[in-house]
């Protein structure tokens, strides 16, 4: 009992170990990212021209610098803007006048709902297709497969949202470009050209995961029991193999949530990365580092959250220091 009780304590004293870590690490990367985002919007001109006007006068400028803190050092204003950011205050928007903040949560519905859509139909297409050219290794639909792949990873996202438009809506005239909407029609077209460009990596990685579970003794077993192939594909065989597919898609789709630039302009989406794309055009500062911030912020949260489950799942990483 002694021995039992010594382990159990030497195992939650591990976890709470490696669940410091990480957390001190995820601290380390977001402090990380607002000084090289604090530093940026510094580099990139004197901020009083976009506050006081190109007209204004010597006094003006003057009066514009304090209130925004200008006048003192770096470690200052610095330390000014974080103590801001962790109370939600990013600073107003240059030109809209409107708290930066306010801007990102008016839009991110828009990027979420989009993101959402191209993850969802990522699976649709990926899924099916990797693990159904697992099963034919080395067939014409493994090749067929493989090809699309390449392809996915090949053509830009731009190009392809070029293409669907002008198939699908300038030559057929099925389905409208979004144009400022965020209705289902307005989302197919996009959601299609942002998850064309995911699935390749999903299904590959849906294929090698199965191709390591179908050699497995107990798939062999199953099939000899005389189980449908049916239930040996999907249950037994899929339901092990799709962990490393949903942490990947997980992860995936944080990172698309940034990367939906491209495909906001071409459509016309009224999302974030369409909002910092203005912005930084029209060198809208405080709205570029509140996206900036808060996407690398959710990126970071995201991986901490995925990191703590596999410790917890597999406690062999928790001895990983």
């Amino acid at each position: 009992m002694g021995l039992i009780r010594f382990d159990t304590y030497r195992r939650n004293g591990l976890m709470k170990r490696y669940i410091l870590v990480r957390v001190g690490q995820a601290l380390i990367a977001i402090v990380v990212v607002s000084i090289i985002v604090f530093l940026l919007g510094r580099l990139t001109g004197d901020p009083v021209d976009l506050y006081a006007g190109a007209y204004a006068t010597a006094e003006e400028r003057a009066l514009v610098r304090k209130e925004l803190g200008l006048d003192r050092n770096l470690v200052v204003q610095y330390g000014i803007f974080m103590g801001n950011a962790v109370q939600g205050d990013f600073g107003m928007s240059v030109d809209t006048a409107k708290p930066a903040i306010d801007m990102f949560r008016e839009r991110f519905p828009a990027t979420l709902k989009l993101a959402g859509a191209a993850i969802l139909v990522s699976l649709a297409m990926s899924v099916p297709i990797g693990v159904y050219s697992a099963k034919r290794r080395g067939g014409f639909f493994d090749f067929m497969a493989r090809m699309m792949a390449v392809l996915g990873q090949s053509i830009p996202i731009f190009l392809m949202g070029i293409l669907l438009i002008w198939l699908f809506t300038v030559t057929l005239g099925w389905l409208p470009v979004a144009a400022g909407q965020t209705g289902l029609k307005e989302l197919i077209l996009p959601a299609f050209s942002l998850g064309w460009g995911i699935s390749a990596g999903i299904m590959r990685l849906t294929r090698s995961s199965m191709l390591d579970v179908l050699d497995t003794d107990y798939i062999k077993l199953a099939r000899i029991k005389g189980v449908s192939e049916f239930k040996v594909t999907w249950k037994h065989a899929f339901k092990n193999a799709a962990l490393p597919v949903i942490t990947y898609a997980a992860l995936i789709f944080v990172v698309i949530l940034g990367g939906t630039v491209v495909v906001e302009q071409v459509f016309g989406w009224p999302g974030v990365g369409r909002m910092v794309v203005q912005a930084v055009v029209s060198r809208d500062f405080p709205v570029v580092q509140t996206v900036v911030i808060m996407l690398c912020s959710l990126f970071i949260f995201t991986n901490l959250i995925v990191d703590l489950l596999y410790g917890y799942l597999n406690p062999k990483i928790r001895y990983v220091r």
